[in-house]
C-alpha cells in the first residue's frame, strides 16, 4: 500500500477522482472508492486535501490544465483565423471528453459541497492567454477588425462557452444538431470579429482538417496528468 507521504499520491488522487467522474457520474465520488483505486487508506484524502471538497478543487484546477494541454497542441501558422478556430473545436473537445469536470469546472454543478470561490473562478484564466495571443494575430493580420485582443478572446470564449452548455444539456438537436452548429457559428464568430465570409468559412474548413491530427491524436499530448 502506498505510504500517505508518497510524493504520486496526490497526484493520483486527483486523476482518479476525475477519471470518477467522468466516467460514473458524481455518484462515484468518494473518499473510499477514490482511495480504494489508489490502494490506499482514506487518510490521504484528509492530508492532502482536508476532505472531499478540497479533493474537488483540486480537480477543478486539473481541468484547467487539461484545457491548457489541448490549446498547447494547436500550432501557430500562417492562418491566424484557421488557429483561432482549432481553439473552439480544441475548447468543445475539452468538455465534450469531460462534461461532469467542465460542469464543476465552471459552477454549473456542486460536489462534496464544494462551490467556487473568486479566487476558483479566476484560476482558469491563464487558458485565455492563449486565445489573446491567436486573436491578437489575426487583428495583426488584417483578418480581423482593429480591437481589443483581450475582448476579442472574451467574446469567442462566451459564444463557445454558450454553444458547449446547450450540446452538454441535449438542447441541440436536429437539424440544428451540435455539429451544425459549431460548424456554422466558427463561421459566424470570425465573420462577426471582422474577418471576409469567404475567408472564415475556408480557414473554418481547414481548421476542421487539422482537428483530429492536433487535437483527437497529437503526437505530444499525453495522458492527463494530476497537479
Amino acid at each position: 500500500m502506498p505510504r500517505p507521504s508518497d510524493p504520486a499520491l496526490k497526484a493520483a488522487l486527483i486523476e482518479i477522482g476525475a477519471r470518477l467522474l467522468d466516467e460514473e457520474g458524481p455518484q462515484a465520488l468518494s473518499t473510499r472508492r477514490i482511495a480504494a483505486e489508489a490502494g490506499s487508506s482514506t487518510m490521504p484524502v484528509y492530508t492532502y486535501f482536508g476532505g472531499m471538497s478540497g479533493l474537488v478543487r483540486e480537480m477543478v484546477y486539473e481541468g484547467f490544465a487539461r484545457l491548457h494541454r489541448y490549446f498547447a497542441e494547436v500550432n501557430e501558422t500562417g492562418d491566424p483565423v484557421a488557429d483561432m478556430a482549432l481553439m473552439g473545436r480544441a475548447y468543445r473537445h475539452n468538455a465534450v471528453a469531460n462534461p461532469h469536470l467542465y460542469a464543476v469546472m465552471f459552477g454549473g454543478a456542486s460536489l462534496a459541497g464544494f462551490e467556487l470561490s473568486d479566487e476558483d473562478r479566476q484560476h482558469g484564466r491563464y487558458n485565455l492567454l492563449n486565445v489573446v495571443d491567436c486573436a491578437r494575430r489575426c487583428i495583426d493580420s488584417g483578418r480581423f477588425r482593429q480591437a481589443d485582443a483581450l475582448l476579442v478572446a472574451h467574446q469567442m470564449w462566451i459564444t463557445m462557452h454558450g454553444l458547449v452548455n446547450l450540446e452538454l444539456g441535449d438542447y441541440l438537436i436536429d437539424p440544428c444538431n451540435a455539429k451544425v452548429m459549431l460548424e456554422t457559428q466558427l463561421v459566424s464568430m470570425m465573420i462577426g470579429a471582422g474577418d471576409r465570409p469567404e475567408l472564415a468559412a475556408a480557414s473554418v474548413a481547414a481548421s476542421a482538417l487539422r482537428f483530429s491530427a492536433e487535437i483527437v491524436d497529437p503526437p505530444t499530448l499525453t495522458a492527463p496528468a494530476g497537479l
